[in-house]
């Protein structure tokens, strides 16, 4: 197993902990991690796009003129999809883009994307994640102590209001219970920073 520092919130080196190698040093599957990420965003749609065909855009009703002898085109309907204001070819209609991946899948693209932080060094554990005041200022004022810049995935061991509220207008700071980790949180995150209690959580339930 591999050992990591534990840091507090000001920064300072408190102890260290191993990383269980069943989560954090597996060989990353970037084809799994790839499949899950686009589940994520196919979930994420909404499908309400809409168009008509030409069987439903107004007018149309009258041939335009008729079949021979004016040089033009033989046309049926000023609604055809060459016309303008005419139906959209194949118009789209709204749909339910969402499909479910298997849970072996899903588990397997997280624990690659928490190995691939680990071997990165992008990987920080906090003894304990607590805020007494909803201050945004003070929760930059920690990732900053903790050498955290950019993006970040902030994981507590339960969701934790004050802290969310806290960090929820930093750019690119999102906060989640380990519970619900997000394979595309993570890895559209540069820092991972997790709650020390958070990590024997995700430990217990995926090792």
């Amino acid at each position: 197993m591999s050992t990591i520092n534990v840091l507090n919130m000001a920064g300072a080196t408190v102890g260290t902990v191993e990383l269980n190698d069943a989560i954090f040093g597996i060989e990353p599957n970037a084809a799994v991690v790839h499949e899950v990420v686009k589940n994520h965003l196919a979930n994420c749609r909404q499908g309400t796009q809409s168009a008509l065909t030409r069987a439903e855009v107004s007018g149309g009703g009258k041939k335009p003129w008729r079949q021979k002898g004016t040089g033009h085109a033989r046309q049926g309907s000023t609604r055809a999809p060459q016309w303008t204001h005419g139906g959209i070819v194949f118009a789209p209609k709204p749909r339910d883009y969402s499909y479910v991946l298997n849970k072996k899948v899903k588990r397997l693209a997280l624990k690659s994307v928490l190995s691939a932080k680990a071997a990165e060094g992008k990987l920080v554990v906090i003894d304990s994640i607590k805020m007494d005041a909803i201050k945004t200022a003070d929760f930059r004022k920690f990732l900053n102590a903790v050498n955290v810049a950019g993006k970040a995935v902030v994981v507590t061991p339960e969701k934790d209001e004050i802290i969310v509220k806290s960090a929820r207008n930093l750019p690119g700071v999102v906060t989640t219970p380990a519970a619900i980790l997000s394979v595309y949180d993570i890895i559209n995150a540069t820092y991972l920073v997790l709650d020390q209690a958070a990590l024997a959580k995700i430990e217990e339930v995926y090792a």
